[in-house]
């Protein structure tokens, strides 16, 4: 029996830009085996959108939540989803705010 596939959609505000808070989510993300990618929003957040196991998923918000050595994470927008098929790898998404 497979395990059901889910998305997890999180935007993150506080201290999580120029601390390395992308790199370090993709390479925790890969570590769980989740695909989806990471990103810069406008509002100086950072958003991350990942498919896989639910058990993987509650690990990498459990993460996000603290996030890496110098993010300081204020408030997390949590948003559960049905998996649509995100590619199989989970990548940082460079916009004009990276």
């Amino acid at each position: 029996m497979t395990t059901p596939m889910r998305r997890l959609r999180v935007t993150l505000t506080g201290r999580v830009l120029g601390v390395s808070f992308r790199s370090q989510t993709q390479r925790k993300a890969t570590q769980l085996g989740l695909q989806g990618y990471v990103q810069s929003v406008p509002g100086r957040s950072v958003e991350v959108v990942a498919e896989g196991p639910e058990e993987a998923l509650q690990a990498l918000l459990v993460w996000l939540r603290i996030g890496p050595g110098k993010a300081v994470v204020e408030d997390c927008e949590v948003c559960w989803e049905d998996a649509v098929g995100l590619g199989n790898r989970f990548t940082i998404r460079y916009s004009e705010l990276s």
